[in-house]
């Protein structure tokens, strides 16, 4: 039994100072102060020295660990966020891989996540193929403008069964829903997002009793539409401003330049702290920065010098968050760990209870990690 003292914890929704934690066989059987601490013969005893002991990251939107793509090296990613205090990730594809790399790509988690060093691997976030090639980083790339295709989308889909937890696509694609009745009926519990989009509410509203309940970086890569000249009407972000229903998933660097800082306070304000999602989108890139970006370390951009991710890691993200909006710890570790568990049906893992998985980390105030735990194990 694993035993964890001393320690602040943090629960959902609120610190318990002084505290002490017990697992065993990968899950939370006990925790409480330290006054009510039991004998703990037998134990592996852990002193947090009295840092703050927290639910283990889920980052559900990467596509990178280190200098490689996710996909095409699930463990080593999944190995290289793990040490960013990560216990549950999905490696993510891009919009613009070809049908094969697809096919490839959901072969290779699903191998993966069958092996001991893949174990923090929760599935695969599928960002494509059918969203809008109008937006995204590296649009001349893409593959995907021509019509939606069963020949093309069902080699995907029987690969992406057993690994596919999140399909990210744009409403406004003609026959859109053929794609999305087919993925549901091969993946009945996918969930989809509205991503690289355009959409009207309609188009958008339309596919959530489908399951469409997530946004893809909300206001990043999005459109705008004018009704008359000069007159904005409600697109992507304000009907998943609108539906509580869609969690928004939120890019915070350093400098608020995927999502500038009042911006991420707005989103707070009208979404709720329970409807948003962090995600560190981590991208791989070696284009320079373009003029007007010196000096930034933590965003990627391509060959045009569109922004292209970023090079966050998770942790870093929610400090940002803290930073950027005034949220406290709690608040970081419910964007970052609880609602993406939620989101997904992780509902195993996101929050210090009893019966809980125990990932776990202990971290400072500025979200430094020390220790990570993956089921009640040190990694």
């Amino acid at each position: 039994m694993l035993a964890i003292v001393n320690a602040e914890l943090i629960l959902r929704d609120h610190f318990l100072p002084d505290a002490y934690l017990l697992a065993d066989n990968g899950i939370i059987v006990d925790f409480g102060e330290m006054k009510d601490v039991p004998p703990l013969d037998g134990c592996e005893r852990i002193d947090a020295e009295g840092l703050y002991l927290a639910p283990g990251l889920v980052d559900i939107h990467s596509h990178t660990g280190g200098e490689f793509q996710a996909w095409q090296n699930p463990t080593e990613a999944a190995k290289f966020h793990l040490a960013h205090g990560v216990t549950t990730y999905l490696p993510t594809t891009y919009g613009r891989m070809t049908r094969e790399q697809y096919v490839d790509a959901c072969n290779r988690v699903q191998a993966a996540m069958g092996t001991p060093e893949g174990e923090s691997i929760g599935g695969m976030y599928l960002e494509g193929p059918y969203t809008n090639p109008k937006f995204g980083s590296n649009r001349s790339l893409n593959p995907w403008d021509k019509p939606i295709s069963e020949d093309d989308y069902l080699p995907i889909l029987e690969e992406a069964i057993e690994v596919a937890k999140v399909i990210a696509l744009a409403p406004e694609r003609k026959d859109i829903i053929k794609f999305v009745k087919a993925a549901k009926s091969k993946i009945p519990n996918v969930r989809f997002t509205v991503g690289h989009s355009e959409a009207t509410p309609e188009q958008i509203e339309a596919l959530m009793p489908y399951g469409l309940s997530i946004a893809t970086h909300h206001t990043n890569a999005t459109g705008t539409i004018l009704k008359y000249p000069e007159c904005r009407t409600a697109c992507v972000d304000e009907t998943v401003n609108y539906n509580r229903d869609i969690y928004a998933e939120i890019i915070s660097d350093s400098k608020g330049i995927h999502v500038e800082p009042y911006m991420q306070r707005l989103i707070r304000k009208i979404k709720g702290i329970d409807r948003i999602i962090l995600v560190s989108d981590r991208t791989y890139g070696d284009a320079p920065n373009p003029p007007g970006f010196e000096g930034i370390t933590d965003l990627n951009f391509d060959k045009d010098g569109e922004i292209a991710g970023s090079r966050l890691t998770l942790e870093v993200a929610a400090g940002n968050f803290m930073k950027h909006t005034g949220s406290s710890l709690v608040d970081a570790f419910r964007v970052a760990s609880y609602n993406p568990s939620l989101a997904l049906g992780f509902y195993d893992r996101g929050e210090i209870a009893v019966g809980k998985r125990a990932d776990l980390v202990i971290t400072d105030h500025k979200l430094n990690i020390k220790k990570v735990f993956l089921k009640g194990r040190k990694v």
